[in-house]
């Protein structure tokens, strides 16, 4: 089966449109929702290397994690689609007082201008809900992948199956009415194509999250609902300043860990490391997706 390349492109060309267009509302979405930047920094911080490690950041859109890992002493490379995102990114590192390591417009699917087995993390965390196709998908990750050193940590961000539900319940509760081909086919297929609001987006079931990353070479270090207890109730914890923050903050990374509460969160955090293949996949993990994963690629990025 031949992957639609040109498919890709038209996805390409929608999402890079729209970050275009909403870069300064993509850095304040997490001054909005505090919780999901805090929680994924506290297992940042508890499962990167130490600084000055090389951190490649793909698809990390204004800067936020990259312009404060860099304040921490990483050494970061953003790679975004969006132009837009990399000036804000580069305004935003200048107010900072920090420097990026670099810059680089690129798409997560094709990483060829950064060298192989560079970097010590790799943040994969905004391409995969971008890809609606499970070749797709695998392609980015086999990129960030080969990126990566051997031993080296990514994190891989999903967006749950049941967020947009509960987005609609929130929002327009009686456009469940109007849109039941939409609504059951996003639940079976987790694909978003309604046209309103964002992107055509994959939004993942819990379920499959740690097997798919596991057949593309990594073993699972955690898996982090990146909300907790309070997706969609997060209003007045993300207006709490001092001590009574900080144990929220405390209370949602831990509890966010139990898979019981993975589908009631928003966003799901992988955390793997690089290994080895699954034996019975060598043979076809990147021609899946139409080309050699672990091909010898460009030269930039750190030494």
């Amino acid at each position: 089966m031949t992957h639609d390349f040109e498919n890709d492109a038209g996805e390409t060309r929608e999402v890079q449109s729209f970050y275009d267009a909403n870069a300064e509302a993509e850095w304040a979405r997490l001054e909005r929702h505090r919780t999901e930047f805090a929680v994924t920094l506290r297992a940042l911080e508890d499962h990167l290397p130490p600084p000055p490690a090389a951190v490649l950041d793909v698809g990390g859109g204004p800067g936020r994690y990259a312009i404060e890992l860099t304040r921490r002493g990483y050494r970061v490379t953003l790679v975004d689609l969006a132009a837009a995102n990399l000036e804000l990114a580069r305004r935003r590192a200048d107010e900072a007082g920090v420097e990026l390591e670099g810059l680089v417009q690129a798409n997560a699917l094709d990483l060829g201008r950064l060298s192989d087995a560079a970097y010590d993390a790799v943040l994969l965390m905004g391409p995969l809900y971008h890809l609606l196709s499970e070749a797709a998908r695998r392609g980015a990750v086999l990129e960030a992948r080969r990126c990566l050193r051997p031993g080296g940590v990514i994190f891989a961000a999903f967006i749950t199956r049941f967020a947009p539900l509960r987005d609609l319940a929130a929002r327009d509760p009686a456009g469940l009415l109007g849109q039941p081909d939409y609504v059951e086919r996003l639940w079976r297929t987790g694909v978003h194509d309604s046209g309103e609001g964002f992107t055509a987006a994959y939004f993942a079931h819990p379920n499959e999250v740690a097997p798919f990353m596991e057949a593309q070479g990594f073993a699972t270090l955690g898996l982090l609902g990146c909300e907790g207890v309070v997706a969609g109730h997060e209003g007045e914890v993300n207006a709490l300043t001092g001590e009574a923050w900080t144990r929220w903050v405390d209370l949602n990374y831990r509890l966010g860990r139990d898979p019981a509460l993975w589908g009631a969160s928003d966003h799901l955090l992988y955390i793997g490391r690089k290994g080895a293949f699954p034996a019975a996949d060598n043979g076809r993990r990147a021609a899946a997706y139409g080309r050699r994963g672990d091909a010898p690629r460009g030269k930039a990025g750190p030494a």
